[in-house]
């Protein structure tokens, strides 16, 4: 069987209840879920939270919460790995046995079902330990560049001043929207930037860091602009 975890703390430092709160007219965790949900990927979607009335949402979402995360993994220092690794072993407990396991980020309003789908298919391919989110930097990272002792400027690469942008390698990084997991590397700890890894690129605009309310409000906005929000 086929399961999504979804993270989903009650408290937030930053954006208080975030994962409850309205985004585009649901509560953010609905998104993720019905995201799942439509992709038919999952045998079973299970929220892993803290807090009784996160857990009641999630219900209303339509997710499962076969039970609630321990205080010691619930604080803002623990890991997603360490959340899956407690959520694999209670469901074991009860005799329910997964593979793989897929984490869905709650707060991931943007996520999709098709992307969900290419990924639980490039999960299928040998010798793979996680498929994951990912987006391509949109500024060569190589131009990058530091804020220097004295107020002056230095890049990181300086032997790449004269080269041109378009011959320059692209660069990815994490989109923090979900990572399928083999069971065992869930619970072995393996590392995710591997040759066992495999990312699923998605178009920058459904790539949002949503930390703030001015990160809010501009995620709203192309959420809109989108037109995601009548799905």
């Amino acid at each position: 069987m086929v399961l999504a975890v979804i993270p989903a703390r009650g408290g937030s430092k930053r954006i208080p209840r975030k994962n409850a709160a309205d985004f585009c007219g649901r509560p953010m965790i609905a998104w993720p879920i019905r995201a799942a949900l439509a992709s038919g990927c999952f045998d079973r979607i299970i929220v892993s939270t803290d807090d009784p009335d996160l857990a009641a949402l999630a219900r209303d979402c339509g997710a499962q919460t076969p039970f609630l995360r321990p205080a010691e993994l619930s604080d803002d220092r623990t890991g997603v790995i360490d959340v899956i690794r407690h959520a694999i072993a209670a469901l074991e407990a009860d005799g329910a046995y997964h593979e793989p396991v897929c984490c869905l980020f709650a707060t991931a309003p943007f996520l999709q079902a098709g992307d969900l789908q290419a990924a639980a298919q490039r999960m299928g391919e040998p010798d793979v330990d996680y498929v994951f989110s990912a987006a391509r930097y949109a500024f060569p990272i190589q131009r990058a560049f530091r804020m220097a002792d004295g107020g002056g400027c230095e890049m990181f690469h300086p032997e790449l001043f004269n080269t041109r942008s378009q011959d320059l390698e692209e660069a990815y990084h994490d989109a923090a929207q979900f990572y399928f997991g083999a069971r065992d590397a869930w619970l072995q700890r393996r590392p995710v930037f591997t040759p066992r890894a495999r990312a699923v690129v998605l178009p920058p605009s459904r790539v949002w860091d949503i930390d703030t309310p001015q990160d809010w409000a501009r995620a709203e906005l192309m959420f809109r602009a989108l037109g995601l929000d009548a799905s």
